[in-house]
């Protein structure tokens, strides 16, 4: 541990270092100024060329640091054009330079001096800019029919770095944004026509589309236009989803935050959320129900309410809060509302992902955004943490510790250990150290009617764990044990029976860097029982990958990722009964991922045209391929598709457009291509095909309809590029209407070789 430490600590000043002093001084230092309340209003093109954003943003900063300030520092994004700063009303001179946060990624600084400014006086900064926006991305994208701004897209100017450990600014927003071409704009908080008067602390965000609009349960649900019934009851259950969530988490926390709860249809973004507003796949509402991810993410949302929201969340390891306590909490409801064994299910894919980084993570008290292993270690880790800690402490007791420290506004790390300081040299191991523990079981030795297995932890810290023994006529026998930390243990069982597993730590509350040998005996050398199933399915040894999913299937029944390889493991051995029984299964789970649903739809599919059922196996196949949720399980389906010969009426419109495209690329004009192209979408492909192109051909196959202005088109291609044979083969493109017109936005597949 200690090596490992002191590896930590040197990799720490190294990536310093390269990043600079003012990078290590955003890392490290207390803030000087914070932000009060941003009010910002934001003007979008009024044409299809014009990638820039028109922005004033009015930040209210109050001087926190103690000492009177004479300077200021803004941090915006680089595409960001500043044309005009005033403090207090007053024309200000400024400067700019870089300011390097990784290889990657750099930061804008505007730097401004001025009169010196009392501690704990407030004063007014006014910028005028314009973002410009190359490239559409999940965080910052612009077109002609709609927009959207995250707070990682660095849109707005902030003193304190979004990088910062001990936290960015939170703050009041009030936004008003002028759209185009009938955009509806959606942001947090109360609307006031296109105005959003935020009053929790957040950051500044907004998304700009067209929607079909429902009220349900007193939320705000923005659908993808065209849903249909189906999408219609997707809404449904997700705003009633949000609002049990909210209910829970009331008899948590206390009262809820008296804010309007939104949930948005987007094709970028799910996940984000901010002050009751929260963005969800617009696939979603295109799938047979709500998948597992959708659903951490509404709750998480409604949990961050208060943590961040309502409360001022800072200080160093906040995102054990913001993030960790949220998601520790956001599992305890699903477990609530669909049983422990659903729930589990979700802790073991925190868990999985927590393992990803596990071997080299940073302690959570200090780790940074800048480490790439913020968000699995923060989230997951910290997760496990708070769970560990109410068993520790109690429910009741939690909640009531939370409360109090929450009461002022403000929450801290630093108050939260203070509050459970009777468990100090657990959370210090906890929040301090990287993570040592490794808890390992020995092979069970009887002795008359008793069977004894010796333990092991190599962690800095005592554990409280659950070790569970099978008998070898499937009973369960469960025993309590502390194992010292650094040192050995015992555990011992009575029964008259053969043990033949024995399992430590069941209920896998402590973060290790090794969860393989937690079993007796050895099932596999992987943590995730998922992958020890695919290495044979992998390698076509499909028997072995279906009895190895059958082996974990039997502990973890509700692991649908898992039964989705079985399924799919029998229908390669052509048992094919078998395999849609698997299938079917995964459509009656409570809470199945996206991936899982599309791959059951595609799985039966198979089946159905195995048994020349084809209008049925058609049915699968679209249902697979429009859930937009895992490309292998799309590929598939149209494969099969293909292979039931079964052709799409297909518009003269989209005929149109691709003779267009053809014709443009074949004559390597780019402006031409660039008009059939939406701005700031699939950017490297339109460069590609322009100017290296001697023959490029589409026949048009099948069109899927996604929503009312947005289809998927399947083709065969035949192209040349210069110094090159002729190639052929299989390309999906994503096409949305605008105007009376199609245009590309994105690219989907394109094998082609």
């Amino acid at each position: 541990m200690i090596i490992r430490f002191l590896l930590t600590t040197i990799f720490a000043v190294i990536l310093f270092s390269g990043l600079g002093a003012t990078a290590f001084a955003q890392v490290g230092a207390n803030a000087t100024w914070r932000v009060q309340k941003y009010d910002i209003v934001a003007t979008l093109p009024s044409d299809d060329k014009t990638r820039g954003v028109s922005v004033k943003a009015i930040l209210s900063l109050k001087n926190v640091s103690g000492s009177p300030a004479g300077t200021l520092t803004l941090r915006i994004s680089p595409a960001a054009e500043v044309t005009a700063v005033r403090i207090n009303d007053a024309v200000a001179d400024f400067s700019k330079s870089e300011e390097k946060i990784n290889p990657t990624t750099s930061l804008q600084r505007i730097a401004i001096r001025f009169g010196s400014i009392a501690p704990d006086t407030v004063l007014t900064a006014t910028v005028e800019y314009k973002i410009n926006i190359k490239e559409n991305t999940v965080l910052s994208a612009v077109s002609p029919n709609g927009a959207q701004f995250l707070p990682l897209s660095f849109w707005y100017p902030t003193p304190n770095s979004w990088f910062f450990t001990r936290g960015a600014d939170a703050a009041p927003v009030r936004l008003k944004v002028t759209a185009s071409n009938g955009a509806t704009v959606v942001s947090a908080g109360a609307e006031t026509g296109s105005q959003y008067d935020q009053k929790l602390n957040g950051q500044p965000f907004f998304i700009a589309g067209n929607w079909d609009v429902a009220n349900l349960s007193g939320i705000t649900v923005s659908v993808p236009k065209g849903a249909g019934a189906d999408g219609q009851k997707r809404a449904a259950e997700m705003a009633a989803l949000m609002s049990d969530a909210k209910s829970y988490l009331s008899g948590v926390f206390g009262n809820a935050p008296d804010v309007p709860l939104r949930i948005v249809a987007s094709r970028r973004g799910a996940g984000f959320s901010s002050a009751g507003t929260v963005i969800v796949d617009e696939a979603v509402f295109r799938r047979s129900k709500i998948d597992s991810l959708t659903t951490m993410n509404i709750v998480e949302a409604v949990a961050k309410m208060w943590l961040g929201n309502a409360v001022s969340v800072t200080g160093d390891g906040y995102g054990v809060i913001t993030e960790g306590l949220s998601r520790y909490l956001a599992t305890q409801f699903i477990e609530s509302k669909f049983g422990k064994d659903v729930a589990d299910i979700e802790r073991l894919r925190q868990r999985n992902a927590y393992a990803a980084v596990s071997k080299r993570d940073a302690p959570l008290s200090a780790v940074s955004p800048l480490d790439d292993f913020y968000y699995p270690e923060v989230a997951n880790k910290g997760a496990m943490v708070w769970r560990i800690l109410t068993k520790r402490v109690g429910t009741v007791e939690f909640s009531s510790a939370l409360k109090a420290n929450m009461a002022d506004g403000n929450l801290t790390l630093a108050e939260l250990r203070v509050a459970f300081s009777p468990n100090k040299d657990l959370l210090d191991y906890l929040f301090d150290h990287v993570t040592d523990t490794n808890l390992r079981v020995g092979l069970p030795q009887m002795f008359g009617s008793e069977a004894k297995s010796a333990l092991s932890n190599s962690g800095a810290t005592d554990v409280t764990v659950d070790v569970v023994a099978t008998t070898i006529n499937g009973e369960k026998i469960v025993a309590s044990s502390t194992i010292k930390a650094s040192s050995f243990g015992e555990v011992t069982f009575r029964s008259p029976n053969k043990i033949v597993r024995v399992e430590v730590d069941a209920e896998k509350l402590y973060p290790q860097t090794e969860y393989a040998d937690d079993i007796v005996p050895r099932e596999t050398t992987d943590s995730d029982p998922l992958l020890a199933a695919k290495r044979y399915f992998d390698k076509q040894d499909f028997a072995n990958a279906e009895k190895t999913a059958r082996d974990f299937l039997r502990d973890l029944p509700r692991y649908d990722d898992l039964r989705i390889l079985l399924g799919r493991s029998l229908l390669a051995q052509n048992r094919n009964a078998e395999a849609e029984k698997e299938f079917r299964a995964v459509f009656d789970e409570k809470l199945p991922t996206g991936r899982s649903l599309a791959w059951a739809n595609a799985g039966l599919a198979e089946t159905a045209a195995k048994s020349n059922q084809n209008d049925t196996a058609l049915k699968y196949a679209e249902a697979a391929i429009v859930s937009d949720s895992d490309s292998g399980a799309s590929l598939a389906a149209r494969n099969l598709r293909n292979k039931l010969g079964r052709v799409s009426a297909i518009d003269a419109s989209v005929k149109a457009f691709f003779a267009d495209f053809d014709k443009a690329a074949s004559a390597n004009r780019k402006a031409d291509i660039d008009a059939l192209v939406v701005p700031g979408e699939v950017a490297k492909f339109a460069s590609g095909v322009a100017g290296s192109t001697e023959q490029w051909q589409t026949q048009v196959l099948r069109i899927d309809r996604l929503d009312a202005s947005t289809i998927l088109v399947e083709a065969n291609m035949t192209i040349k590029l210069l110094n090159r044979s002729v190639e052929t083969g299989t390309a999906v493109f994503r096409l949305v209407k605008i105007g009376n017109g199609w245009k590309l936005t994105g690219v989907d597949v394109f094998e082609v070789k």
